[in-house]
């Protein structure tokens, strides 16, 4: 009885093939992209039902005057392309906000990333200036933009020095504590071993910071952007900051929200490039290549 159990057991077992190398990874592809598929999707539905609701909301509830809605905002965004702004084409308006941006992003994370390098292994400099840093970072960066526009003009040169001094301290502080978070005992071992001040600290603590470095630049432009906008808010001819600050004058809520979209915009791309690069540089670190930055 019992060996009659044991083969009708064994008759209904399914046999399972081995599958190749091939067949597994093209499995893995497939799964990655039914995942990436349904993430897109329920991104979508969620901006369609966002919308769709703002749009019903404005058209039946709420004044679109103040609040707008999306099709004026539409609206906008075609007629700036299509017919250009008040101060001229789109192009050149994104042209100079992205700029200034770029420039106060590269000498501000430059600058940043030397200077809190250096403190952060310096204990004795460090407390020197630690005062003096932590006061020029707590002036309001709306006045500072205000004297750089009576220092510099209306020109590009205030709006990148207003860029630099909040993309400067983005960056500063998180090199500053990776260079201050460097295994001691792998520099002692260094030192040990021959190498230089300048070899330990292009070959360790550069490495070791790169992290605190590459995750800081993420805000940093953010920072960038908005500090490229409220030097034009402040005083310009020309930008998107200006087309936002004109929108408001004329109570243009659509040009408001129009402005914000091209500047979220070109956040997101720069945000995608930055990743990227993070990406390639730290693709020896396995942990950190296989990362991704959801929030």
């Amino acid at each position: 009885m019992s060996h009659d159990v044991v083969e009708r057991s064994s008759a209904v077992v399914p046999v399972v093939e081995n599958e190749s190398e091939e067949q597994i990874l093209a499995r893995v592809r497939a799964n990655a992209k039914r995942a990436r598929i349904r993430t897109w999707g329920l991104r979508l539905a969620l901006v369609a039902l966002w919308l769709g609701s703002w749009e019903l909301t404005a058209s039946l509830w709420i004044d679109p005057f103040f609040y707008s809605k999306p099709s004026l905002i539409w609206e906008r965004l075609v007629e700036w392309f299509a017919r250009g702004t008040q101060f001229g084409s789109i192009w050149l308006q994104i042209y100079t906000t992205v700029e200034e941006a770029v420039l106060g992003f590269v000498i501000g994370a430059v600058a940043g990333v030397v200077l809190g390098v250096l403190l952060g292994r310096s204990r004795y400099w460090a407390e020197v200036l630690a005062p003096f840093i932590k006061a020029l970072n707590a002036v309001p960066r709306i006045v500072l933009a205000a004297l750089f526009i009576i220092w510099f003009g209306l020109g590009l040169s205030s709006k990148v020095a207003t860029v630099v001094v909040l993309v400067f301290f983005a960056v500063f502080f998180n090199a500053f504590t990776g260079a201050r978070e460097v295994d001691g005992n792998v520099i002692n071992n260094a030192r040990i071993l021959g190498a230089s001040r300048r070899q330990v600290l292009t070959s360790i603590v550069l490495p070791s910071a790169t992290t605190w470095i590459l995750s800081s630049l993420h805000t940093a432009f953010g920072f960038a952007l908005i500090g490229a906008v409220v030097g034009e808010y402040a005083g310009a001819s020309k930008g998107l900051g200006l087309l936002i600050s004109n929108a408001q004058g004329t109570f243009d809520s659509a040009g408001i929200y129009a402005g914000m979209i091209l500047i979220t915009v070109i956040a997101l791309v720069a945000e995608w490039g930055i990743g990227m690069a993070e990406n390639r540089l730290l693709k020896w670190r396995p942990s950190q290549a296989t990362a991704s930055h959801g929030v």
